[in-house]
């Protein structure tokens, strides 16, 4: 008897454990939002920032060489990067992606874009010692919990899509032509 007088504690345990798993992966900011800036160095060497490239649809792209789900995308990122990067758009010049990294080590960083022919300039090594947490610098500020996790940035620098699709993406583009 007293087994079915609390039949709704274990519903309620998973409703509760649903609504914080999702309220914990939620991206930090959303469409609208200023993006925060962040430095990085190239694999060249040379030093980058997220506003030498406004002017330009900016996909801010949080990946790992570990994650199954990124490197699912990277073919349809790249035929993306290909299609849209010296195209003149009505608010914007060209498409670019930032690629950021979040590796444990800098040489298995270089393999994946190397294996994966990720054929954009801005990679950004965002070394993270604990995958449970994300406690690197730019996976910090923009509060990634997963992976992959995208922003798409206006030619200002503003959020306007927040974990879109590689279908969402063209789809976007395409309009903006």
């Amino acid at each position: 008897m007293k087994i079915l007088k609390k039949w709704w504690v274990l519903p309620l345990f998973l409703l509760c454990f649903v609504v914080g798993k999702y309220l914990y992966q939620m991206p930090k900011f959303d469409d609208g939002e200023r993006s925060p800036n962040f430095e990085w160095t190239l694999p060249s060497g040379e030093k980058s920032d997220l506003t030498k490239l406004e002017g330009k649809y900016v996909l801010i792209d949080f990946w790992g060489s570990w994650c199954g789900p990124c490197i699912a995308e990277f073919p349809g990122l790249t035929t993306l990067f290909d299609k849209y990067h010296s195209v003149k758009f009505k608010n914007a010049t060209g498409f670019d992606i930032v690629g950021v990294g979040v590796e444990k080590g800098e040489k298995r960083w270089r393999r994946a874009i190397d294996k994966y022919k990720l054929v954009w300039k801005n990679h950004v090594f965002d070394e993270n010692t604990n995958f449970r947490f994300f406690d690197s610098k730019v996976a910090k500020l923009y509060g990634i919990t997963e992976v992959p996790t995208k922003y798409l940035l206006d030619e200002k620098g503003v959020i306007i899509l927040v974990n879109p699709s590689v279908e969402e993406l063209d789809e976007f583009l395409q309009k903006q032509l």
